[in-house]
């Protein structure tokens, strides 16, 4: 059975050789350890051994973006001024919006070390700032799709795996515009408000689901953002108000194309599984473990599994830091829990991937446990 046919079987609850086993955003392809830009971290050596083996043995997920340019779109790129500087080794990224009389403002930093970008100003910063942000022209509504990448992702990787299309879900828009206390403090007390600047997410995210949906038909998606309104961030009733009624309709289009539809979600998931599984998402992911999260894969197995593929349980944490004989033992766990019983299918996967440049032996050793026992 070819890596792609793992994954297919998987996804569609058909008898598979063995359960699939995926490094997240370590795939083998996208890492290019021969840019030598000071801020790729993957061409460190350390890496090297880590891309080989994501390449040559797991069941790589490669994720694109289709609706929008950039996996994760910028909701304010088309009217808004940025300036580049350096300050001790770092990229600052400071960003200027014009709306009417006032601006708005925000910083980006990101270190030549970090695999992140950290959001140092968030752009909007109070409720006025939000009434101005939503007499802004919509985001996004203009531009073109284009799958040339995604298509050519697919010809490149053949049958050792799957692309995958990735987008967010209003949620995610939103709240990144805020730094977390005000999104969640404007969330609860200013719901009206919220649902207007969600609704103008939802207006373009909606239509472009539509439009890739038919472009590219079968395919397996992953919607990320609901672990927004998870708790303790929200309670679960404002999951339903701020997730399910936004994110059910782009499911239900990925459905009519004969998709699938993967939810993204971080955290505490127990008290919205039923949101998640209504919603008729087709596979969950990271699934994480007590105390990142509060439920246990058995549970999530035995409850949802008939309809969710599973995807994860293993934490990034216990892959850098725990001696490769116990984190043997989460691995193990994992597969068995994951694979208990009848349910639709398992994918180990880790919940995120290291971020810094020099990868340790530790995890090295942990990624090559992950394979191995899967494998035998």
């Amino acid at each position: 059975m070819t890596r792609r046919e793992r994954l297919l079987n998987t996804l569609r609850g058909q008898n598979v050789d063995r359960p699939a086993v995926c490094f997240y955003e370590i795939n083998g392809y996208d890492e290019n350890p021969k840019d030598l830009d000071s801020f790729n971290i993957f061409s460190h050596p350390s890496w090297h051994p880590l891309i080989d083996l994501a390449r040559e043995q797991t069941d790589r997920i490669v994720m694109r973006g289709v609706a929008f340019k950039e996996i994760a779109p910028d909701p304010i790129g088309h009217i808004a001024t940025d300036k580049t500087t350096f300050r001790n080794g770092s990229r600052y990224i400071r960003r200027i919006v014009k709306a009417g009389s006032k601006n708005l403002t925000m910083e980006t930093r990101q270190d030549p070390d970090v695999n992140t970008i950290w959001t140092t100003e968030p752009l909007l910063k109070d409720v006025h700032d939000l009434d101005t942000f939503l007499e802004l022209p919509v985001f996004g509504a203009g531009e073109t799709v284009d799958a040339a990448a995604f298509l050519k992702a697919e010809a490149d990787i053949g049958d050792t795996g799957l692309v995958m299309i990735d987008t967010p879900d209003p949620l995610c828009l939103a709240a990144l515009l805020f730094d977390m206390s005000n999104y969640t403090m404007i969330a609860l007390t200013e719901q009206e408000r919220f649902h207007q600047l969600l609704e103008r997410f939802a207006e373009v995210l909606i239509a472009k689901t539509n439009e890739v949906a038919k472009l590219l038909p079968g395919r397996l998606w992953r919607i990320y953002g609901p672990e927004f309104a998870s708790p303790p961030y929200l309670p679960p009733s404002l999951f339903h108000e701020y997730v399910y009624r936004y994110v059910k309709p782009m499911i239900d289009i990925i459905h009519q194309s004969g998709g699938y539809a993967r939810v993204h979600c971080h955290g505490n998931i127990r008290d919205i599984l039923d949101d998640i599984a209504a919603m008729g998402a087709d596979a969950i992911d990271p699934i994480e473990p007590p105390p990142q999260g509060d439920v246990d894969l058995k549970y999530v197995r035995e409850k949802y599994g008939h309809q969710l593929v599973l995807f994860g349980n293993i934490e990034c944490a216990d892959i850098e830091n725990l001696p490769t004989p116990d984190f043997e033992k989460k691995v193990i766990r994992a597969m068995r829990e994951g694979t208990a019983g009848s349910g639709r299918g398992f994918v180990l996967m880790p919940s995120a991937s290291p971020y810094g440049r020099i990868l340790g032996n530790q995890a090295l050793e942990n990624y090559r446990a992950m394979v191995r026992i899967v494998v035998n």
